[in-house]
């Protein structure tokens, strides 16, 4: 299990680095209103928050496999996608907000001069438009997304040209997310890392198991560390 306190009580990092699905905001009712959009257009049933809040974070594909269960496999994969994400597009920032508490730790990042800046696996022409509808992200850094460059999360490639871009070194950054390929990735780039919990985790004990350096139940955790 991560360690409930910093393995270094006295750092200072020089940079908070953030997932964005499931870490900064809550894009699963939007993302499910496109996968119900989706389901609906082609005769089948809607699912519930429940079951497609789990897959939020995890791609159109798996939106779709838990929206069309046993009859995912036998379906047209590419052109259902495609289907998922104009509808997604067209709606992007309809019911997303910011977790309870993220507003407060950015602000708080802001006044003592600690750079924040996301990293997501979503591509760029969707990252940038809901970027720039949630206010409270004005201020971010740097915004790499999952397309640009060759190669995305797990990879620590994208975190170290975060880390680059703002002229800070890695072991002074602070990963959070909620996919265990955040946690991998910020430790392969020599980053400590935070599970953010509130998020779309598959459970609190399997995020524990990615042994990450701090398990955060709420962003109001993070004022321990700044």
């Amino acid at each position: 299990m991560a360690n409930s306190q910093p393995p270094h009580p006295f750092i200072e990092y020089d940079a908070f680095l953030f997932d964005l699905d499931g870490t900064l905001l809550d894009t699963a009712d939007d993302l499910g209103a496109a996968l119900n959009a989706v389901l609906i257009n082609n005769k089948i049933g809607p699912v519930s928050s429940d079951v497609y809040r789990p897959a939020a974070s995890n791609g159109a594909g798996a939106l779709l496999e838990v929206g069309y269960k046993e009859l995912w496999e036998a379906q047209p994969k590419s052109e259902l996608i495609k289907q998922l994400v104009d509808e997604y597009a067209a709606n992007i920032a309809n019911h997303t907000r910011c977790f309870s508490g993220i507003e407060s730790l950015l602000i708080a990042l802001d006044q003592k001069k600690i750079k924040w800046g996301i990293m997501t696996n979503k591509p760029g022409f969707l990252t940038d438009p809901l970027v720039a509808a949630i206010p409270a992200l004005k201020n971010a850094s740097v915004v790499i997304s999952g397309d640009t460059l060759a190669e995305a999360k797990p990879s620590p490639l994208p975190l170290l040209h975060c880390a680059k871009l703002m002229g800070v070194q890695p072991k002074r950054c602070l990963y959070i997310g909620d996919a265990q390929r955040d946690i991998q990735a910020g430790k392969a780039a020599g980053m400590h890392t935070a599970t953010a919990l509130w998020g779309y985790v598959p459970s609190i004990d399997e995020a524990n198991s990615w042994d990450a350096d701090f398990n955060w139940q709420s962003p109001i955790d993070g004022f321990n560390h700044i």
